[in-house]
């Protein structure tokens, strides 16, 4: 069967429906001018969100020493991102369906720029733990909105750029972090990351003119569009989506958190070598999502998956077993462009199915993923090694591409 070019068939018709829209409608208005001017707002997002993030990352170490926290109680407090967040993220999917994706994306992204700046006005690990919540909440948020919103877009599109969106967010961390080094050590916290919260202000307020100017594009109606309860195979198959995305976050953070030791460790590499590890995983990983819409429209959503699960796979394994460091961080870079476009086309994938619902349970998954890989990573690496620990790993990235596999029927035919 030959295979269409476009592999969202759910939303084929929505071209045709925006196009032959009542003059001086929201469909008439999309179509003459806002795609793309939509497109352009959306990556901004996208890249703040990694920027925002990546800034506040950077300066932890200070803001421990300011809090006098030990190592413990840190940790504890940091769970304050991550209860915020998955909190939020189940709720956000129902105040996208009540309000739109548009203006809770330009809400929350004002609200993480103002949360940013908090966390260097504590002086405590109670208190660093309080306002994280505040800060998770708006991180869960807007990435729950935006991926909505770039949901619809893509649908009117008809084109496969998810992981455009998601290389915007990784270029965003990336000049966050490197930001962060830079006036590290002529900043102080409080003075960063209020510059942080400034820019973030002011890009918000820039890129969600655009936003709410223009409404999202309207989906042929249906029962998921309308909010109303999902049929028993929609659920599943939102559940398998959201299951890839778990299996790809965990390899996120099992690779933030334990490649640099592994090298450092197991290979007796010198500690700047084996920083190399994650910023080559990171680099591959936004090579791979910049040159994700090229792949998926010639090989399809089923086929993406499928390759990029068992390349993750097969280059993990080479990383946590190769026997010298240059082949170990030859395969953590084959791991980042297998990894690459599986989380955006698996959030995508139970967007188009249950709407922005659909995009929180599996965005809720992914993030529930990257929170479980490292401390799973630990207790392995206590029971055996950390080389055993990390082919974890590899097997849920192929388990990631065999339930790709499995969902292959929500895609298009021949994806």
């Amino acid at each position: 069967m030959r295979r269409p070019r476009y592999p969202y068939p759910d939303f084929v018709p929505l071209l045709n429906k925006v196009r032959t829209a009542a003059p001086g409608g929201p469909g008439n208005d999309i179509a003459t001018a806002s795609l793309s001017r939509l497109r352009s707002a959306l990556t901004v997002f996208f890249a703040l969100d990694g920027f925002l993030f990546a800034g506040w990352v950077v300066r932890i170490p200070a803001i421990k020493q300011q809090t006098g926290a030990s190592a413990g109680e840190l940790g504890l407090a940091l769970l304050g991102v991550s209860a915020g967040a998955v909190v939020t993220m189940v709720l956000t999917g129902r105040l996208c369906r009540r309000f739109g994706s548009h203006p809770v994306t330009v809400v929350c992204g004002a609200l993480l720029a103002l949360a940013i700046a908090l966390p260097a006005q504590t002086h405590s690990a109670l208190a660093l733990g309080l306002v994280l919540l505040v800060f998770g909440a708006a991180y869960g948020g807007i990435n729950v909105a935006m991926n909505s919103a770039a949901v619809d877009l893509v649908a009117a599109l008809r084109r496969p750029v998810m992981p455009s969106f998601h290389a915007a967010f990784s270029l965003g961390g990336m000049v966050g972090a490197g930001l962060g080094a830079l006036v590290a050590g002529g900043l102080s916290p409080a003075a960063h990351l209020l510059g942080l919260a400034g820019v973030g202000l002011l890009v918000t307020a820039l890129a969600g003119r655009v936003l709410l100017r223009h409404p999202a594009p309207v989906r042929p109606s249906t029962p998921h569009a309308e909010g109303h309860r999902l049929g028993g195979r929609a659920r599943r198959l939102v559940l398998l989506f959201g299951l890839i995305a778990l299996c790809t976050a965990y390899g996120e953070g099992a690779m933030a958190d334990w490649g640099a030791l592994h090298l450092e460790q197991d290979l007796a590499a010198a500690p700047g070598v084996a920083a190399v590890g994650y910023s080559l995983f990171a680099l591959a990983m936004t090579a791979g999502r910049l040159s994700g819409t090229a792949l998926l429209e010639r090989l399809g959503q089923t086929r993406t998956l499928v390759a990029g699960g068992l390349t993750a796979s097969a280059g993990m394994l080479l990383g946590a077993l190769a026997p010298t460091i240059w082949l170990a961080l030859a395969g953590f870079a084959v791991m980042g462009l297998g990894l690459a476009n599986i989380f955006p086309v698996a959030v995508a994938r139970a967007g188009a199915i249950a709407g922005p619902g659909g995009v929180a349970a599996a965005s809720t998954l992914g993030y529930g993923g990257m929170l479980l890989g490292p401390p799973a990573i630990g207790l392995i690496t206590e029971w055996a090694s950390l080389p055993l620990a990390l082919t974890t790993v590899a097997v849920l990235a192929a388990g990631a591409a065999l339930i790709g596999w499995t969902a292959r029927n929500a895609t298009a035919p021949g994806a």
